[in-house]
């Protein structure tokens, strides 16, 4: 085989890896969601069904902050904007973590907890076990797990803490974007 044929299917190689990562079902799923940048919207906590933090408050988020390979979502529940969503996009996984500011916007004394897929997952759902920092943060929410879903018309936040009756859903409505909201707390404008 002649180096000029070498170089052709070498370039045809690198060609189709490129292609095939954008692809992926991790890739769809953050292009999905990039989609939304800009964006607010309101939902509703479906599980618990009586939950004295969530229950009948407003529910909003924001994807309010987005480069190539971080979004970040505020997420408010009534008038507490302590609450951030970071995802980060890295060599084609995602990570979840949870950002949590007090009023004057020091961070809260559990903060950044959360967890890394472990696959590509599907490209309407992204699973993220607890990681060991977590672990360590706090014990017992070593068997949580998180999932995101997104469709045409809905976005979802679940956790799951195995082993428990732990159970969280928030379920934001997509087709109705709404007037984005102020900065959550440590943020300027």
């Amino acid at each position: 085989m002649n180096l000029t044929l070498k170089l052709v299917l070498l370039a045809c190689f690198i060609s189709f890896t490129a292609l095939s990562q954008d692809s992926t079902p991790a890739k769809k799923f953050w292009n999905t969601l990039q989609s939304h940048c800009g964006k607010a919207y309101e939902g509703n906590l479906e599980l618990p069904k009586e939950d004295k933090d969530f229950g009948g408050k407003t529910l909003t988020m924001h994807v309010r902050k987005c480069t190539e390979n971080e979004i970040k979502i505020p997420f408010f529940v009534g008038e507490d904007k302590s609450r951030t969503w970071i995802l980060t996009y890295k060599n084609d996984r995602i990570t979840l973590k949870h950002d949590h500011r007090h009023k004057d916007g020091s961070e809260d004394k559990v903060n950044f907890y959360g967890g890394t897929t472990t696959n590509t997952g599907k490209d309407d759902i992204q699973v993220f076990p607890a990681d060991a920092k977590t672990q360590e943060m706090i014990p017992g929410a070593a068997t949580n797990i998180w999932w995101i879903t997104i469709d045409a018309s809905t976005f979802t936040y679940n956790l799951r803490r195995l082993g428990t009756d732990r159970v969280f859903k928030v379920v934001m409505n997509l087709e109705k974007p709404i007037q984005t909201p102020s900065a959550p707390w440590g943020w300027k404008e």
